[in-house]
């Protein structure tokens, strides 16, 4: 399937699309002001012990400390591969001591509420290899199926010398002994370098840094099926074609520099599609639809028939559905980055046949997918679980915060619930203080209803309780925001 990548470059914000087949899969931003630290490491110092947990946090210099399970290494291997068995069992308060400094490497971000998901096993990527310092493991990327290439590469690597252990990625796929033997020297040096630095360094301090959004496009989402390779920055479209030239020379000239007034995002399409990346429902060719929420604990989407009516049948209607919306699915989670668990309502099946279908669907879908899952069967009401590697936030996270009005709720208080909260609270205040004079100021909605079709709450307050209150309006109230002054 052919690939086509484009990079939008500024000073301030750097944004990456890919198209997989004409169809958006990937949208990746990257702000100057709170650049990712997914890859990087850190020489840290150890700020507390928990036994309880067997975890400890980090301090590395940022605002919040960095969380260090006891047996974090499996969740440090990237690229679907085969994890290392490394887990301890020692506990963690015979490993680690508070005010010991420790080599970390950041491997998730959770949030502004919680520091990065850390670990002391480090990996570091290159184009075709990912280096394991410390470890003798030899792994190949899942996503490499053939059986004889995976023994090829296997005992390439065995036979080829290198100071640690490997990873073979998927680039890495059809390969030959000068191309890894290349990467290694790259990832071996570099690594020679890290631990100059970590020598040097105080703790807390920022050892190594992963490459920026653009060189990271170019390391991990090109291949044989890439076509264009489009930058609109001189600067980013000449560090692209060198670090090509140097690893997959050919794909040098798929590079093209973007020289039109119109921003590149606009003139192919791009930028509309990423406002309805934003948007909880998208809906199917077929007019069926989903209903994407992600929330903290996990990511509900729904599927709906919609529109679409279908045949005769019922069942082979809902079959079709639930198809073209697994298809949908797969390359939202991807577009928008959602990780974690994942829940699918679809709608319910009641042949196996059917069922199965479905799954097949979903596991081919998601086998395109760099980030690891795994699909769960369908269960009672057509509900299947999925989990999918989460490592960054979601382009949600990234591109919006909490409502302020709304407070992050996506709903807000009812004009009247309101206004009956602000007719308990005038009583309240008159019991306690004996005043019988008051003012009000609230919303403009708040007010327009109390003078309106709900004056008859400031009549009772007036005839029954003998109290005499002025509204006012304050427009730059939240909507549930009132205020009593006497």
């Amino acid at each position: 399937m052919t690939t086509v990548i484009y990079c939008n470059v500024t000073p301030f914000e750097t944004r990456v699309a890919v198209r997989e087949g004409g169809a958006l899969v990937e949208l990746l931003v990257e702000r100057s002001r709170e650049r990712s630290v997914v890859g990087s490491l850190f020489k840290g110092r150890i700020s507390r012990v928990l036994p309880g947990m067997q975890a400890a946090f980090v301090d590395i210099g940022l605002e919040r400390d960095a969380f260090l399970y006891v047996d974090d290494v499996a969740e440090a291997l990237e690229e679907d591969i085969e994890p290392d068995e490394l887990a301890t069992s020692v506990p963690i308060q015979d490993l680690l001591r508070e005010g010991q400094e420790i080599l970390v490497q950041i491997t998730r971000e959770l949030g502004s509420s919680k520091g990065p998901r850390a670990t002391s096993h480090i990996t570091i990527p290159g184009r075709y290899l990912v280096l394991i310092p410390g470890s003798n493991h030899i792994g190949i990327s899942r996503r490499i199926t053939d059986q004889d290439e995976r023994e090829r590469l296997r005992a390439l690597l065995a036979d080829t010398p290198h100071t640690g252990g490997v990873i073979v990625r998927t680039a890495g796929e059809g390969r030959d002994r000068a191309d890894f033997l290349a990467d290694l020297a790259v990832l071996e040096s570099m690594w020679r370098h890290i631990l100059k630095r970590g020598e040097e360094v105080g703790a807390p301090s920022l050892v190594h840094r992963d490459l920026d959004l653009v060189l990271r496009a170019a390391r991990d989402l090109t291949g044989p099926q890439l076509t264009e390779f489009w930058v609109d920055d001189p600067d980013g479209y000449q560090r692209v074609v060198e670090f090509l030239d140097r690893v997959q020379p050919e794909l040098t000239s798929r590079v093209k520099l973007y020289r039109r007034q119109v921003d590149i995002f606009e003139a192919f399409g791009i930028e509309a599609e990423l406002q309805q990346a934003l948007q909880p429902k998208v809906w199917l060719r077929s007019g069926g639809s989903i209903v994407i929420n992600q929330t903290e604990a996990l990511v509900a989407i729904d599927v709906n028939t919609g529109r679409y009516v279908g045949g005769a049948d019922l069942e082979d209607t809902v079959c079709r559905t639930n198809l073209e919306a697994a298809r949908e699915v797969t390359r939202q989670l991807r577009l928008r980055n959602l990780g974690g668990i994942i829940v699918v309502d679809f709608i319910d099946m009641e042949k196996e046949e059917h069922r199965e279908q479905l799954l097949e669907a979903l596991r081919a879908e998601l086998t395109r997918d760099r980030a690891r899952s795994l699909v769960g069967p369908v269960g009672p009401f057509g509900l299947v679980q999925l989990t999918r590697k989460r490592t960054e936030r979601s382009l949600e996270r990234v591109l919006t915060r909490p409502c302020p009005t709304c407070e992050g709720l996506g709903r807000v208080k009812a004009p009247e619930t309101v206004c009956l909260e602000l007719r308990r609270a005038l009583l309240s205040e008159a019991a306690r203080s004996e005043a019988s004079e008051f003012q009000v100021r609230a919303h403009p909605e708040i007010v327009r209803l109390l003078t309106g079709e709900l004056k008859g709450i400031l009549d009772e307050l007036r005839e029954r309780f003998g109290l005499n209150v002025r509204v006012f309006e304050a427009p730059g109230f939240h909507p549930s925001r009132f205020e009593l002054g006497l």
